[in-house]
């Protein structure tokens, strides 16, 4: 597990289909939020340390990133971009590296064709390979949570926290380990299973699903152990400047990259 004093990081998500950023409440009742690069471009300028955008339905829909999407987000940036959805080889891999993305994340292919994280890991390094968990549990104990594929629509019997760790054993740099029971609810991260997630892998976790508040954040980030944690509808929607939400933080004792 990593350093206590290890800046954290806030993280805003792009979930994107049919080249929109769209939001929705437990991966469903999808809405259409804008346009990718002007949100990636305002996220970033508002303070985020990174942006995640994700091609929600390229796995479903048997088909590749959309690269000119990619291209156009990342001319907008000048902090990290992770790219995922429908990287299913090491060329797709590639291809999205070219357009100018930092990072990719796997998720159902990575589960798939387990070797593929290795391969991108060895090819780009590891701390360019984000593992993707869909993670569902409901009331269960946290060492019961399933992995989920497709976009959250398809169970794997993988149990989450054994799952992580393969992943970590095979390459990956990064877990982003997002709630299917807690996305878009604003209810709150699930802080019992990010926390067993991070304690049992040496690599960051990034906590993604259910962020409302920043008392939410500060939760995450002590009970959670969580090294990052990424949210959507709470940017989107303006209810919360990640310049304040930052600033919070600080002020509980919270490791921050400042000034935003």
């Amino acid at each position: 597990m990593l350093s206590e004093q290890l800046t954290r990081r806030i993280i805003a998500c792009l979930d994107v289909d049919a080249q929109r950023v769209v939001k929705g409440v437990r991966f469903e009742q999808l809405r259409d939020v804008g346009d990718p690069a002007e949100l990636a471009a305002l996220h970033a300028q508002a303070g985020a340390d990174e942006i995640v955008m994700l091609d929600i339905t390229a796995t479903a829909e048997g088909r590749g990133t959309l690269i000119d999407t990619v291209r156009r987000t990342a001319q907008q940036l000048f902090i990290p971009l992770t790219v995922g959805g429908g990287i299913r080889a090491l060329d797709d891999a590639s291809r999205i590296f070219e357009a100018g993305a930092d990072k990719v994340s796997i998720n159902s292919a990575a589960v798939t064709r387990p070797a593929l994280i290795s391969e991108i890991a060895q090819r780009f390094g590891s701390q360019a390979v984000i593992v993707a968990i869909d993670a569902r549990r409901g009331t269960g104990d946290v060492h019961e949570a399933e992995v989920w594929v497709a976009g959250g629509k398809k169970p794997t019997g993988k149990r989450v926290v054994a799952w992580a760790q393969d992943a970590e054993r095979l390459g990956a740099g990064e877990i982003l380990l997002t709630s299917m029971d807690r996305d878009g609810t604003g209810s709150g991260f699930d802080c019992s299973l990010t926390a067993a997630v991070s304690e049992s892998v040496s690599i960051p976790v990034i906590a993604s699903g259910g962020a409302g508040n920043a008392q939410d954040f500060l939760n995450v980030f002590t009970t959670g152990k969580a090294d990052a944690a990424l949210a959507a509808s709470i940017f989107h929607y303006g209810t919360h400047a990640v310049a304040e939400l930052k600033e919070t933080l600080l002020q509980s004792g919270i490791p921050m990259r400042w000034p935003c």
